[in-house]
């Protein structure tokens, strides 16, 4: 069992940046990959990041590459999303989940689900 809360989301202008962050607890942290997903309204989940915590592979969505990142700090057992130049279409409500797959981009491949972050930017 994991149990995964996601902090750092919150009102950015269009161009800025947010630090979201995944802290995981429960079982080894370095047997899962951690992915990040967002969500609005009427939509279904979209992939955007994922990282396999002990190879430190990492999986990303064309429509964020180049302006999110993806790290680990095993001390803290967090994965955080480092998010740059955002745009409007970046806003949504932005979930962590873990599984213990390689990577993998769809959310059913998914176990384990936080509670999500709301992510705005204003235009």
């Amino acid at each position: 069992q994991v149990q995964l809360v996601e902090s750092g989301g919150g009102l950015v202008q269009a161009g800025g940046s947010l630090r979201l962050n995944c802290a995981a607890s429960g079982r080894t942290f370095s047997t899962y990959s951690i992915g990040w997903f967002r969500q609005t309204p009427g939509k279904e989940r979209e992939f955007v990041m994922a990282m396999d915590t002990s190879s430190r592979s990492t999986r990303v969505a064309d429509s964020v590459k180049g302006r999110f990142t993806i790290s680990r700090d095993s001390v803290k057992n967090t994965v955080s999303l480092q998010m740059n130049s955002l745009k409007p279409e970046d806003t949504a409500v932005y979930y962590c989940a873990a599984t213990t797959a390689f990577i993998p981009a769809r959310s059913y491949e998914y176990d384990y689900w936080g509670q999500g972050t709301q992510v705005t930017v204003s235009s």
